[in-house]
């Protein structure tokens, strides 16, 4: 029995190697709500980058894959594992969040 709930879609996306994100602690930014998203990243064992996304928004798979795929190209992190909880948001606004939380384990540095 899944946890998701009713009418939310999941999403499980993962990219290898990258440079190792390092210690840092737990970061949420954002807000989930009508057209937001909240994007945590958290420490993670090993090489890879693991992406689940739980939406609203049903049947843009390929959109997502989009989205991470040019996030990996801008950050390739390794060590990380990052939740995304989306009401709708754009792929403008998935990026900004991406961004923002990279920019708080990173101290601002690309």
């Amino acid at each position: 029995m899944s946890d998701v709930p009713t009418g939310l879609e999941t999403l499980d996306f993962s990219f290898s190697g990258g440079r190792p994100a390092g210690a840092f602690a737990s970061i949420l930014v954002g807000v989930v709500g009508s057209g937001n998203l909240e994007v945590m990243l958290e420490p993670a064992e090993g090489i890879d980058c693991a992406v689940r996304v739980e939406t609203s928004a049903r049947g843009f798979g390929p959109i997502w894959q989009a989205v991470m795929n040019d996030f990996h190209t801008r950050h390739p992190l390794a060590g990380v594992r990052i939740s995304i909880n989306d009401m709708g948001a754009t792929p403008a606004v998935v990026s900004l969040r991406l961004d923002q939380a990279v920019a708080e384990i990173t101290g601002g540095q690309p």
